[in-house]
């Protein structure tokens, strides 16, 4: 508080008040620019910069312009093109002899059906495409199965009718394509093979080449959608420029087998899209030469690894996307995951993005702890998390400035306007909090490790009818752990030649599940090949959890509960026999941490708080 002094036996009293008055007014104004100053600072008006799309994403939730009450997020300027009419297209795909079916003769062609905007004759656009098996999916109004879902010449719930609404105005066209053997592609469906790989590549490189192109083309889809850029990108077309796959499969295997430990739908996996595909036409005579082999892998897989069983053909190798990708692929990646994705489970994101890093592909990443979704979904957010399994990041796990990101990365690697956008992962800790990192698990990342003889334990057998529990001690400090634990467990195998541990790690005193590990014995040393296992022997199983990326408090215990299966994994071979695990110090568990002021430190960033604006 300023205060005038009055002296009333000077002359310059008059002057005084004057003067104290004066400044009395110059503080009240400095202190009105001073709070206006600040409340400029927490809006930013897109109108005014250059590049709109060009906000950090820590000056994101200060936007004025976002319409945050959509179901997904929207794009805060409208662009100027209208959309035309759809066109229809079939583009012929030359295949080796390897990969030329086997039935009724045909030529092979993709289905493209194409949306443009209406630009001015001579100006070229780029092309955001989605590729699936998923147009025209399902029962082929084959009674008490219902009908397909819709042709390619509607834009999609997913990515088509998204990219639609808000992007083709802004001078992008949308191409949505059939796989082979779906929709109305001909040839026979190679699940995510060779032959299905090249057809999508030719897609690419058609749409490239027509005179309204720019030359630049971007895949983006989820799912089996996402997984399709990974095979645009094993062999790619010199028009590939980016990618965006939302939990696609970095491969076949990889996707079904975490440790050597089998999924149960991996059994039925590719019979079932061959029979949701068939429609009794003359297509369906033509068989793939893989489909006489691609059903039986997961079974000689699962009993028989350890005999080649998963060696005795190259199906596996064949659908191994990620190796081609890091040799070939010139192009730019931002790569999406739900960090509660059970579907396609994040391991398939980490170590991939520093992988890709290293072969010197631009890459970007947004991870949230959503399920198999999108990052703008709030209603299916809410929907699909449940405690232990996202819903303590909810409502902060939804990014309604998602397409304001995404349009930065098109702009720039599709159009080459404005900055290119940061090289970082966007990541989210499992209380809801979002940090931003260079790289990620975090290059400022240690590691705790606790031998399991400071643990305490209850159960020595994990079998069909067995478990183990563990509880380590609490620490002094936050444990915020930002990676992938290792778990390196000792066990002894009993009368049978294999057997399958299931980890869980818990927040034990806030009785809060935090990630899950699982092996096959037979696969003790990671990876995907596997080796012999002899009865009554000991191994040390160098198990591996799923990313996470979570904090146990201080004074809080970490419990891991040992099953013999868990979750959607099947039971080994020799479940009912089990293993005996050793809870001493030849097993170990290793802790990636990192050390984040909870305040002040420059990784943290708010989201756009949508929440309070719906309410």
């Amino acid at each position: 508080m300023f205060e005038a002094e009055i002296m009333p036996e000077s002359g310059n009293y008059v002057l005084n008040i004057t003067l104290a008055a004066t400044f009395a007014v110059s503080i009240v104004f400095l202190l009105l620019g001073t709070s206006l100053g600040q409340v400029l600072e927490n809006e930013v008006d897109i109108q005014d910069a250059q590049n709109w799309w060009e906000v950090s994403i820590h000056d994101r939730h200060k936007m004025t312009n976002l319409d945050l009450t959509q179901e997904r997020s929207v794009l805060p300027i409208n662009g100027s093109y209208d959309v035309l009419t759809y066109t229809e297209h079939f583009i012929e795909v030359e295949l080796p002899l390897s990969e030329e079916d086997a039935g009724f003769p045909e030529d092979d062609l993709m289905h493209v059906a194409l949306w443009l905007p209406d630009v001015p004759e001579g100006v070229q656009v780029p092309v955001i495409m989605t590729i699936h098996p998923y147009y025209d999916f399902g029962g082929e109004g084959m009674p008490g199965v219902g009908e397909d879902s819709n042709p390619n010449t509607i834009p999609d719930r997913g990515v088509g009718e998204w990219v639609y609404n808000n992007f083709i105005s802004h001078g992008y066209a949308l191409a949505q394509a059939s796989t082979f053997g779906t929709g109305k592609s001909t040839h026979c469906q190679d699940v995510k093979g060779l032959g299905e790989q090249i057809g999508i590549q030719a897609v690419v490189d058609w749409l490239g080449k027509q005179n309204w192109s720019n030359g630049n083309v971007g895949l983006m889809g989820k799912s089996y959608a996402g997984t399709t850029n990974w095979e645009a990108a094993q062999n790619p077309s010199e028009h590939l420029k980016t990618i965006v796959p939302i939990s696609g499969s970095i491969g076949v295997q990889e996707m079904f087998y975490r440790n050597g430990s089998s999924e149960f739908r991996a059994l039925g996996y590719d019979a079932a899209y061959w029979a949701a595909t068939s429609d009794l036409t003359t297509d369906e005579m033509r068989v793939c030469q893989d489909d006489l082999q691609g059903p039986l892998n997961p079974f000689t897989t699962h009993l028989w690894a350890h005999y080649g069983g998963a060696e005795w053909n190259d199906y596996w190798d064949e659908r191994r996307h990620l190796p081609d990708v890091l040799a070939n692929y010139k192009g730019s990646v931002y790569l999406v995951w739900g960090m509660q994705d059970w579907n396609v489970d994040p391991y398939h994101a980490f170590p991939t993005y520093q992988l890709m890093r290293d072969a010197g592909i631009p890459a970007r990443g947004i991870m949230g702890q959503w399920a198999h979704n999108y990052p703008d979904q709030p209603t299916t957010h809410q929907n699909a998390v449940s405690p232990g399994f996202g819903a303590e990041a909810y409502p902060e796990m939804s990014r309604m400035d998602w397409a304001v990101d995404l349009f930065w990365w098109f702009e720039y690697w599709l159009k080459g306007n404005g900055q290119m956008p940061e090289l970082h992962v966007q990541m989210q800790r499992h209380d809801g909090r979002w940090h931003v990192e260079d790289t990620w698990p975090p290059e400022d990342m240690y590691w705790e490790e606790i031998t399991l003889d400071q643990a305490t334990a209850s159960g020595s057998t994990v079998s069909a009818t067995s478990s183990v529990t563990v509880t380590i001690p609490a620490s002094e400090n936050d444990r915020f752990i930002s990676g992938l634990p290792t778990l390196h467990l000792s066990a002894s195998t009993g009368l049978c030649d294999g057997g399958q541990v299931f980890a869980e790690m818990f927040d034990a005193t806030e009785n809060l599940r935090i990630g899950h590990a699982t092996m096959d014995v037979r696969y003790r040393d990671g990876g995907y090949d596997a080796q012999t296992v002899a009865p009554f022997t000991t191994y040390n199983m160098q198990m591996e959890f799923n990313p996470m990326d979570a904090i146990v408090p201080a004074g809080n215990e970490i419990r891991i509960e040992l099953t013999e299966s868990g979750m959607d994994y099947l039971p080994s071979p020799c479940a009912a026999v089990g293993m005996q695990v050793n809870i001493d110090s030849s097993s170990t568990l290793s802790l990636p941490l990192i050390d984040r002021d909870e305040e002040t430190a420059p990784e943290w960033f708010e989201v756009p708080n949508w929440w309070d604006v719906v309410e």
